[in-house]
């Protein structure tokens, strides 16, 4: 109980003694991994305590007592050769006890490494109204003490440093700037990093709002058969509502997989176009599919924006195959066709590969073989039955 009392007393960084029994010095240290350190007790003559009845904790765990040397009678040192790195970001706890454990003074002991150059910064913007920015601690990130991340922008060529404030967005060593950004202007962003033992500052980039504009990802996502094609479903969707107002040039993916699986297979060449048919499927499968939105060249700006969260996943199952449903007697049929199938297979073979995008051709003559196949099909299967 006296240690995590003392614990907490370091982290709101009070520890000092308040009976006036005794102190000890240094108060508070910052330290480097593998420094040593002797600290004293000097205990108050007038309560009549000898330093030879005193010993040492460190974290609640008592110190042995080859580290001590009695350097007056009142007055007992300890000595930590080669200190690790602190086991709680508020300090380690060294504390002065009597005979009887009763604490007569205690000090937090900060022991870790200065910050290194904070990595990796990147900002983005939602719909142009807010800004999030995220980086990487230096080296290792792990400094073991309290170590302070601000980040700081300004206007590039005018315009008063400010700080971000919001550093709550959820995700470490990210800040979130709410509101009253301006537009058509760079801003100068970078971060500093800051403990006891020293500061460091990273790369400053330079960026305009525009130029890195996300949105929310595509609304009313329904995905659809086409007919009785049992290998395709049509996808649509609308455009993000937040950026209605704006002029931008929008670009979409999408992408989709089995039920069964975690392997998601994306459709890079969607373009502008709010609607897209998926061909090649499996027949009598469900599938979930997702899209998600680029803003390009919103307002003019030349660079690529950032995409979109994906949009939830929406299910739509494929027709069953009447060839997996429906079995053919008439063997003499099946191989008059034989030959023209087998023609066929090489050149639908390249169609059926282009038509996993959205090009209308390659869609388009797909279709009509599929069409065409299925009707075969159900010819040679009627024919069959009125043999029998």
């Amino acid at each position: 109980m006296i240690w995590l009392l003392f614990l907490l007393l370091c982290a709101a960084g009070v520890l000092s003694s308040s009976t006036q029994v005794a102190t000890i010095y240094p108060q508070d240290p910052a330290l480097p991994i593998g420094s040593s350190l002797t600290a004293t007790c000097s205990v108050n003559p007038d309560h009549g305590i000898h330093a030879g009845s005193l010993y040492w904790t460190l974290n609640g765990k008592r110190l042995p007592s080859s580290t001590y040397s009695v350097l007056s009678p009142s007055v007992l040192s300890v000595t930590l050769p080669r200190l690790s790195g602190s086991r709680q970001r508020s300090g380690d706890n060294l504390v002065c006890h009597n005979s009887g454990g009763h604490v007569l003074a205690g000090s937090c002991i900060y022991v870790g490494m200065p910050p290194e150059k904070p990595v990796n910064l990147t900002c983005w913007s939602r719909n142009t109204k807010d800004l999030t920015c995220r980086w990487a601690p230096g080296g290792q990130g792990e400094t073991f003490i309290k170590t302070k991340y601000t980040l700081k922008y300004k206007l590039r060529w005018y315009g008063r440093e400010k700080e971000c404030e919001d550093y709550n967005a959820g995700e470490p060593y990210t800040c979130y700037i709410p509101r009253d950004l301006a537009l058509f202007t760079p801003y100068e962003i970078w971060v500093e990093a800051s403990n006891q033992l020293g500061t460091a500052t990273s790369d400053v980039i330079y960026l305009d709002i525009l130029d890195v504009v996300t949105t929310d990802p595509p609304t009313d996502v329904t995905v659809s058969r086409v007919g009785d094609l049992e290998d395709q479903l049509t996808v649509r969707w609308g455009t993000p509502p937040a950026l209605k107002d704006f002029l931008f040039q929008a670009k979409y993916q999408i992408r989709y997989r089995l039920e069964e699986s975690s392997d998601w297979k994306v459709v890079d060449d969607v373009g502008n176009q709010t609607s897209c048919r998926l061909a090649g499927l499996r027949p009598g499968t469900v599938y979930f599919v997702q899209v998600r939105c680029n803003p390009v060249g919103i307002l003019g700006s030349r660079k690529a924006g950032i995409w979109s969260d994906w949009s939830h996943p929406t299910a739509a199952s494929t027709p069953h195959s009447e060839r997996l449903l429906t079995g053919s007697c008439d063997s003499k049929a099946g191989q008059q066709n034989s030959t023209l199938r087998r023609d066929l297979k090489q050149f639908f073979g390249w169609v059926r590969k282009h038509a996993y995008g959205c090009s209308g051709m390659s869609i388009k003559l797909y279709d009509q073989w599929r069409v065409w196949l299925q009707k075969s099909h159900k010819t040679r299967n009627q024919v069959g039955s009125s043999r029998r």
